[in-house]
């Protein structure tokens, strides 16, 4: 019933029906910005954990440098730099773009969920059961992005930047913009490269994808993953190995859901 009421739909009024969506949307984020703008103290004390040593990352690498007696710079009492602020606005600008961002990840799941709502009327019964997880899986995997790019991510690219030594007549004093653009491309684009499982998932529905085209190309796409992970971490070993790894897992679960994609639509033809 629902798919012959989309096929009834007009083009304008799919145009409609989009927009409606995505105005819950930018409102489900402008509430959780206006909630993160208020709890002002939480989301900061968040942001600027990575700049102390005590956080959980740090500890835990200045144990295993310890026991494998590699650099001790994890083990520092701080982090070689200051924080300021160069222009009259600095901080309340500072203040609104990060409630927006931390907006958009509170609200992420409720996205998503419009985001179905929009898609979902379009499959076929059957296409609708077997995806009635995709909003939970969705969220999920963002947040474990996130969160990975946050104790992760963020830790390392902060330790080796901010005890990078040009000359010794320069001192480190970073703008606040500049540090909160670290701390969020490293979350935020954790958080996205991990939906790969639901973009594979897509590209393999609507067949521009298939399970031999990703083992195919597994090796050109390990390339790309350490181009990646060269990208955003330090221009260490270690740290792109430990960047690298979770990607190629994604990769290769990616491989797996596209052929359970293909087996379901290969039984689904032979029922027909």
């Amino acid at each position: 019933m629902a798919k012959k009421q989309v096929d009834e739909m007009s083009f304008l009024d799919h145009l409609e029906e989009l927009r409606w969506h995505l105005v819950k949307a930018v409102a489900s984020i402008v509430i959780a910005a206006t909630l993160a703008f208020i709890f002002k103290d939480f989301i900061v004390g968040i942001i600027m954990a990575p700049k102390h040593m005590d956080f959980p990352t740090y500890v835990a690498l200045c144990e295993m440098s310890t026991y494998f007696g590699m650099d001790m710079s994890f083990c520092a009492k701080e982090l070689p730099f200051q924080i300021e602020v160069r222009s009259v606005g600095g901080q309340f600008s500072a203040h609104i773009w990060t409630s927006i961002y931390a907006g958009l990840v509170i609200a992420f799941p409720y996205v998503i969920y419009q985001l179905w709502s929009f898609i979902s009327p379009g499959l076929q019964d059957n296409e609708r059961r077997s995806s009635r997880g995709f909003i939970l899986i969705a969220s999920m995997l963002f947040f474990l992005g996130v969160a990975f790019g946050y104790y992760v991510i963020t830790p390392l690219s902060l330790n080796f930047l901010t005890n990078y030594e040009f000359a010794e007549e320069v001192s480190n004093a970073f703008d606040l913009s500049s540090y909160n653009s670290i701390v969020r491309s490293s979350s935020l684009a954790a958080g996205f490269v991990f939906e790969l499982p639901i973009v594979i998932y897509f590209l393999t529905k609507v067949g521009l994808v298939t399970p031999h085209v990703l083992r195919k190309y597994r090796k050109y796409a390990l390339i790309v993953v350490l181009i990646l992970s060269a990208i955003i971490t330090p221009p260490d070993i270690a740290s792109q190995v430990i960047v690298a790894i979770p990607i190629l897992v994604l990769y290769q679960v990616s491989i797996y859901i596209s052929a359970i994609v293909i087996r379901n639509q290969k039984r689904k033809t032979k029922r027909a």
